[in-house]
């Protein structure tokens, strides 16, 4: 777990998830903070999840400079996260690929849609959410916005990249995620 910065600590952060409540929503917005990889939290526990065999199930968190604002909220900035996962993952994945872009960078665009419900597995589950995506990478000269946006870590298990850790969760949830 991350250091949390000192101003968010005190002041308190409150960034609302990007909501999907019926076909044809759309959420459109710039990533304004480096995506992070993250396990799974159950929502009426906060515990952390687990696949049946022990592995934890991990989600991609990605933050959104949006021009939504909820009026309950005056200090509403319009920062949206998006926890990634599933059919939204899928979406995502060939949206970058068609971008032609290796991920998603700081100052790029995102675009996702509901666009139905899919069949359930269960008969006692909800349908699953389909969701298309579109990503415009951020433009500029040679680096990524993602790499000019944030110091490089100093702290090596703080850089996804280089911490082996990090690197076989991420090989074990792509492992998963084609079965």
């Amino acid at each position: 777990m991350s250091t949390p910065d000192p101003g968010t600590w005190l002041m308190g952060e409150r960034i609302p998830a990007a909501r999907f409540p019926t076909p044809g929503t759309t959420v459109t917005g710039t990533i304004c903070e480096p995506p992070r990889v993250e396990q799974q939290r159950d929502y009426s526990t906060g515990e952390p999840m687990y696949w049946r065999d022990g592995s934890p199930r991990m989600q991609l968190v990605v933050t959104l400079q949006t021009d939504e604002r909820d009026p309950e909220y005056p200090d509403d900035d319009g920062r949206r996260r998006l926890y990634v996962r599933g059919r939204m993952k899928t979406a995502i994945r060939q949206a970058v690929k068609t971008s032609g872009a290796t991920g998603l960078d700081v100052g790029g665009t995102l675009t996702i849609t509901y666009t139905g419900d899919g069949t359930p597995t269960n008969p006692r589950f909800q349908p699953p959410k389909e969701y298309s995506a579109v990503y415009k990478p951020p433009t500029g000269g040679g680096e990524t916005a993602q790499a000019t946006a944030a110091p490089p870590a100093t702290n090596p298990a703080a850089n996804p990249a280089t911490n082996p850790d990090i690197q076989a969760l991420i090989a074990q949830l792509q492992q998963q995620q084609q079965l």
